[in-house]
Parts: structure tokens; sequence; C-alpha cells
């Protein structure tokens, strides 16, 4: 495909809005550039009645849209509802449409931990960061034991205290990243806490907790 494609289509006097990236898509041609770069994020927060709705109404697709529902109502796969869209407005040439399929294949074997895992990473690359703490939360609270393995879940709150660090909530990072210590003992984990403390302890309570986990003398200096 062209480094540009001009909209065809009817725009959206109401734009579709897409909370987890602060969007609005206003045609066919746009929406299709959302699911085609942002296939990680594709999920029932977007592929939904609403958009169904969206698509019928706003762009004029009535029998996309109702394919689309039909899908919805028979708990259709994510290449069931992503595909048709695409084939709609021919919107990939073949090569494109191959790889989005194959893409989709793999997202489709893992399991559901995994593909929010996968989903909330992508939202801390491109600076959502609150969004993504929020999917964290629900693949820990979801948690079972020996579902996924403790290397997992250590990762996912790794990977939250990450995002709470951007947000500059120091507490909640370092929170989330002795859990993560306390699952697997991970030498690096363990000193990116300890690097932490001082950005919100007071050098009187940060002492104390560093005497608190009887920090050899030689990792004090």
């Amino acid at each position: 495909m062209a480094g540009y494609q001009l909209c065809r289509g009817r725009a959206a006097k109401h734009p579709f809005y897409i909370e987890s990236i602060d969007t609005n898509i206003y045609t066919i041609e746009e929406l299709c550039f959302y699911f085609w770069q942002n296939l990680c994020l594709l999920d029932d927060s977007i592929l939904n009645e609403k958009l169904c709705t969206w698509i019928g109404e706003e762009l004029g697709m009535e029998k996309l849209a109702q394919r689309l529902l039909e899908k919805i109502e028979n708990g259709g796969s994510l290449s069931e509802m992503v595909l048709p869209v695409f084939k709609e407005i021919g919107y990939l040439d073949l090569a494109e449409y191959r790889s989005v399929q194959e893409q989709i294949g793999k997202l489709e074997i893992q399991p559901d931990d995994i593909r929010r895992k996968i989903r909330a990473d992508y939202l801390v690359e491109y600076g959502m960061y609150s969004g993504a703490v929020n999917i964290y939360r629900q693949i820990l609270q979801g948690r079972s034991q020996g579902k996924l393995g403790l290397q997992f879940y250590a990762g996912v709150l790794n990977n939250m205290a990450g995002a709470y660090a951007r947000m500059f909530l120091f507490e909640e990072a370092a929170d989330s990243l002795w859990k993560s210590y306390e699952l697997v003992r991970s030498g690096a984990v363990y000193r990116r806490y300890l690097a932490i403390l001082p950005y919100y302890l007071s050098e009187e309570d940060y002492c104390s907790r560093l005497e608190e986990l009887r920090i050899p003398p030689e990792q004090l200096k």
C-alpha cells in the first residue's frame, strides 16, 4: 500500500472514540489503519456492538455492520471481526493481508493473560501508562496458581512498576518491584527496588529500610 490512501467513503458526523489511545476515528480508512497498526490492542472494548452501530449509521455500511454484529453475537474470533473490515475496501495488498492474518493467528493462540500483557506493554511504549496499569491489575487479579508460572507474573509486576515510575508514583512502583522480587528472587529487580526507594523515602526511612533488608556493607557503598 502507498504511504497514504485517499478516503473514498463518507466521513462520520460523529466519530468513533478509541479510549485506549485517546483518538477519534471518522472514516473506514482510518479504522483500517488503526486496526493494522494496533492489532494487539483489539479486544471487546473496541470490537463490540457500539462499533457495529457506528459503522452502520455513521459510515452507511449497513451490510458490513450486520456481518460484524452477527460475529459478535456468535462469539466470533479476532480474525472474523478484523479481516472483513480490511476486505470491505481492499485496504491491504495481498502481502500485507497475509501478514496481518499471520499476526492475528499468533495472537489468537496465546492465553488471555499473555495477550493482555502484550496489550499493556504496547500502551507503556506509547505513553499510555494509566491504561497499561489497569490491564496489569486485571492480569494479577485473575491470577491462578500454576496458570502461567511465577516468572510471568513477576514480569507483569516488574513492567507495572515501570509504568508507575513514569507517572512519578514511586511508592507504588517500589511496591510492585518488591512483590515481583518475592515471586522470583531476581537480582536485577532487587537492585531496581533499592534504587527507587530514595525517590519517595526520607533519608532516615531509607537507611532504616536498608537495615531491615540487611544489605551487605559492600553493597551499601
